[in-house]
């Protein structure tokens, strides 16, 4: 037991200083695809290698599904970060980036002043491969500890204020995800975590998919992503607040 305590002592503290605090992607991160216009061939060959339908191709100059001005836009709750976009490219126009927070920014005094620094979670896992859960998983750990901002899960929807839903939707849980949004209290928020959630992702809206929850619940927060870092989580969820 001595032997656990010095070497609690002698790590340190560990939990991550961040929102405060801006975390960087880590080597090897593959965040939101960027696109160069000067360096664009216009081939078209990034779109057509898109598995979700992500990027769109503009031959009218107008700007689409974000502010990413003229030939080329990306949807990100479709972006599953595969780069084979940034393969498909011969004039390298398009790279991985490093960007993970795609949702709105909300200071932590919101936090107290709605709920009093008490906002409960109920996860909600419609059909996932289990990524996204692992990295929900994380925010309860020493490193990321979300409960220094005031967050907790909950073991049942009928005591949570936040739901947040991992997975497309599958035909046979949609009954359960649907008892599960009824059974929250009002106010109640929805955060779609990770592309499936988001938009269907590499599934789609099939005979056993409903193509992503907003098909189904009313969604507040999408956090795309597949997965999502922790960091976009925590993101995700102060965006969440705010908007309540």
């Amino acid at each position: 037991m001595l032997r656990i305590f010095r070497k609690s002592f002698q790590t340190g503290v560990i939990t991550t200083g961040y929102p405060k605090e801006k975390d960087f992607a880590p080597q090897g991160f593959r965040g939101l695809p960027e696109w160069q216009e000067n360096s664009c061939l216009k081939c078209g060959k990034c779109a057509g290698k898109c598995p979700t339908g992500a990027i769109k191709l503009n031959d009218t100059g107008e700007t689409k599904l974000n502010d990413l001005a003229g030939y080329w836009s990306i949807d990100p709750k479709k972006c599953i970060f595969c780069g084979y976009c940034q393969d498909a490219c011969a004039g390298g126009a398009v790279s991985l980036g490093t960007t993970y927070e795609l949702t709105e920014k909300v200071c932590r005094e919101k936090i107290s002043k709605i709920f009093g620094r008490s906002v409960h979670i109920r996860h909600l896992d419609s059909g996932s491969c289990n990524a996204c859960d692992w990295e929900m998983g994380a925010l309860t750990g020493p490193v990321y500890d979300i409960q220094r901002l005031g967050f907790s899960f909950a073991a049942s929807p009928r005591h949570a204020d936040i739901l947040m839903v991992t997975g497309v939707v599958t035909r046979n849980l949609e009954i359960a995800v649907r008892k599960t949004f009824k059974a929250a209290p009002a106010p109640k928020m929805v955060v779609a975590v990770g592309t499936c959630a988001c938009s269907g992702g590499i599934c789609g809206k099939s005979y056993a998919s409903s193509g992503g929850v907003n098909n189904i619940l009313p969604v507040d927060v999408y956090i795309p992503g597949c997965p999502p870092r922790p960091q976009a989580l925590i993101h995700g969820l102060m965006s969440a607040v705010d908007r309540l």
